[in-house]
């Protein structure tokens, strides 16, 4: 077929425009970066600095508080006025603005917890009351043994200096002082580096190599999931709430038998320390449904592809969009929600180059109020797929 010239036209303008904005974002985010390390002394940069190769400084993120799986930078306690407002300067350069305002929200309800449930001092070493606050690994798994419910991502549960079980050490368990940057490799607009930042129900993972921008594996996760702030409901995780129960209120009822699985599942298969698992396809195929019931589908997926700056989720969206038809919707759990409320429903979209799972956690007490999710490109996490 052939391609009018205004239009090929028009299609190299669009792709040249698009590399060039990607090419501006790198040097944005680069300068960033290198504006957050020349507030750092000598001390504070050794502790922030990683080889691009370092495979345990890599993996080191979870959605548990840091007395649970400790992590390794600096954390935001440690910095002063100045150089706390370069590292979210950093963090801000690589996300969008959607995606920087979720990132604030879900620290800010960490801190809510920190004030509302125990998150400092008390009830046996500074940890909530068993089933109301931290992560802990809820009961049950899927018919194949694979993990479903078994756990946050088979990490083990370790202990704080002197508590009990997720329950820290007599310190502080929650709150935004509590989350890490770290930089992995050399900031630069052509050799690939990372930047990850995150703390309890938080992990951004991010690669800059040159124009790409990769945004996986990232855990977004919320506890409380619904808050008040300046006489405002705050719903981190709301958009992915609401849009996914659309999707699955929009699937007539042949449709809703081959998406909604016949068992439960209670948190993420493919969380914390499950890099280079793969899980096999699961309820109602994208083929199966019409244009507009996977048109909703990608504007779910745009929730977690849309926290990376612009020019990169745009990039990510057109490869998703391009493996629309090998793209799968499961739903596990009720298919209601309270009005204004989150869902207390897992769901999983998973295409060849996607897995997101939205996964609140049955732990007692209400499960839309604690939620779990995941987002990751098996063939790409890390970055580690050379730019062609």
């Amino acid at each position: 077929m052939k391609i009018h010239h205004a239009v090929r036209i028009s299609i190299l303008t669009s792709l040249s425009v698009g590399a060039a904005m990607a090419q501006t974002q790198t040097v944005r985010i680069v300068n960033a970066a290198n504006a957050f390390v020349s507030s750092l002394d000598p001390q504070q940069r050794q502790k922030v600095l990683f080889a691009y190769d370092d495979e345990q400084q890599r993996k080191r993120w979870s959605n548990f508080p840091i007395s649970i799986v400790p992590r390794a930078g600096l954390a935001m306690k440690d910095l002063n006025d100045a150089q706390r407002a370069a590292a979210m300067a950093l963090v801000a350069s690589a996300l969008s603005p959607r995606g920087f305002e979720k990132v604030q929200q879900i620290m800010d309800g960490d801190e809510v917890l920190k004030t509302t449930d125990g998150g400092q001092q008390g009830r046996g070493g500074g940890g909530p009351p068993a089933g109301r606050g931290g992560d802990g690994p809820p009961p049950g798994r899927g018919p194949d043994g694979q993990g479903r419910g078994g756990g946050p991502g088979g990490q083990q549960f370790g202990r704080g200096p002197g508590g009990p079980p997720g329950r820290g050490g007599g310190g502080l368990q929650f709150g935004k002082d509590l989350y890490y940057i770290s930089i992995l490799g050399t900031p630069s607009g052509k050799n690939p580096w990372m930047l990850q930042f995150g703390g309890h129900h938080l992990a951004l993972n991010i690669t800059i190599d040159g124009e790409r921008g990769i945004l996986t594996p990232t855990l977004t996760g919320a506890q409380p999931a619904l808050y008040t702030a300046n006489g405002k409901t705050v719903r981190p995780l709301g958009p992915e709430s609401d849009k996914g129960l659309a999707m699955l209120n929009a699937l007539d009822e042949n449709q809703r038998k081959h998406a909604i699985l016949s068992y439960n599942l209670a948190d993420l298969v493919l969380g914390p320390g499950q890099d280079g698992k793969t899980i096999q396809p699961e309820g109602l195929k994208a083929t199966s449904m019409n244009e507009k019931q996977r048109a909703m589908m990608l504007d779910v997926i745009s929730e977690w592809a849309g926290i990376i700056h612009e020019s990169a989720a745009a990039g990510r969206m057109a490869q998703i969009k391009a493996d629309i038809n090998d793209t799968w919707f499961a739903w596990s759990g009720p298919v209601t929600a309270a009005p204004s409320g989150n869902i207390a429903a897992y769901y999983r979209i998973q295409g060849p180059h996607l897995v997101i799972e939205y996964a609140p956690q049955q732990m007692g007490g209400d499960a839309s109020m604690h939620v779990h999710t995941m987002y990751r490109d098996p063939t790409n996490d890390y970055g580690r797929k050379p730019a062609n």
